[in-house]
């Protein structure tokens, strides 16, 4: 009895309303914006322009997407081929089957059409790239989970993982989950080719071969446990020879490149330094005429609060002013004394005129 085990999906697909949600296809794209992603860092660090890499996935992925389905179809006709089969579902992408090695020979092609577009080195976007399709695999290799397709042996260990379908032939059970080793193999792949290209600066196409190189050695052991139907040839699975054929030229291609290429491309995309020198000679630019707006207006606000202050010290000055003086008549203080005089001068006038009116009654 198993005490342990990695469970499958009930099902690879939700509806939202008419709309199929597939676990498989969100896995795939997943990847690609993985893929781009971090190719666009790692091409910038190399002094490309931001974007570049997107543009040339916009021609390189749906190759790639073409070449896989037609590798898978091709090497595994029966599926769809033979009697009692629907040809039809050679197009269902969704339900899975896409041959990796299919995937990366025709998107190379579609790499080579937008590199040309853009007037880049090929080898070195793969390079740039190199690291984002190994954790795009990985990522990917999800999609299998989904569909409860591709697992290795029968086996009791803790990380088993649960079959429970009983479509094409499926014997219910716990195997190897080759897809988790195939993913966690591809994260390992990512992590050397980076530690690799920053230690050995590894240019002109090395990059990719080295992953190249380093997922086939792992694809080999892997394919070695899988357990669904395939051509065999002396004893191996058809991409078991794939696997090995391809390791091989990787291996020659890095050793020929080194020799007769050494070091890393000086310029990736050419014109990206002078873009992006324009670019910051008019952003300083930008900044000078801010600068300069931003001490005109300073100057214009200091000169009109001085000229607002002028009034109120001629004020001052003129009251004070001894001309100013004896022209008005009297200071301040003095205007108020002088107020006081004219008030007792018409109080005594009015007393007067009291006392006038009283004399006059008393001769009456």
């Amino acid at each position: 009895m198993e005490l342990a085990f990695i469970p499958s999906p009930s099902r690879g697909v939700l509806h939202l309303g008419p709309i199929p949600l597939r676990g498989y296809a969100f896995c795939i794209i997943i990847g690609v914006f993985v893929a781009v992603w971090l190719g666009n860092k790692r091409w910038i660090a190399r002094g490309g322009r931001s974007g570049t890499v997107a543009d040339i996935a916009v021609w390189a992925v749906p190759f790639g997407l073409i070449g896989g389905r037609l590798y898978h179809v091709i090497t595994d006709y029966q599926l769809y081929f033979s009697e009692g089969r629907d040809w039809v579902d050679a197009f269902k992408v969704w339900e899975g089957g896409l041959g990796i090695w299919g995937a990366i020979a025709l998107g190379a092609v579609g790499a080579w059409i937008g590199a040309r577009r853009r007037g880049v080195p090929l080898p070195a976007y793969a390079d740039a790239i190199a690291p984002g399709i190994a954790l795009a695999q990985a990522i990917g290799r999800w999609g299998n989970w989904f569909n409860q397709e591709l697992y290795g042996k029968a086996t009791d260990l803790p990380w088993a993982v649960e079959i429970t379908s009983t479509a094409d032939g499926r014997l219910p059970g716990t195997y190897h989950p080759t897809f988790l080793y195939e993913s966690l193999w591809c994260i390992g792949v990512a992590a050397l080719v980076i530690w690799a290209d920053r230690r050995f600066r590894l240019g002109h196409g090395r990059a990719f071969a080295l992953y190249v190189a380093a997922y086939c050695a792992g694809r080999f052991w892997i394919e070695y446990m899988r357990v669904d139907d395939a051509h065999h040839i002396l004893g191996l699975r058809l991409n078991n020879w794939t696997a090995l054929f391809v390791f091989l030229l990787a291996v020659l291609y890095m050793v020929l490149s080194a020799r007769m290429r050494p070091g890393r491309e000086a310029v990736v995309e050419p014109g990206a330094e002078s873009a992006d020198g324009e670019a910051a000679a008019d952003a300083k630019k930008d900044a000078k005429k801010d600068a300069k707006k931003d001490g005109e207006t300073d100057a214009a606000k200091g000169a009109t609060e001085d000229a607002g202050a002028v009034p109120g010290d001629a004020g001052a000055d003129a009251s004070d002013d001894p001309d100013t003086v004896r022209k008005t008549g009297a200071t301040g203080d003095g205007a108020a004394a002088a107020a006081e005089d004219t008030d007792d001068a018409e109080d005594a006038k009015d007393a007067e005129s009291v006392k006038n009116g009283a004399d006059s009654a008393k001769k009456g």
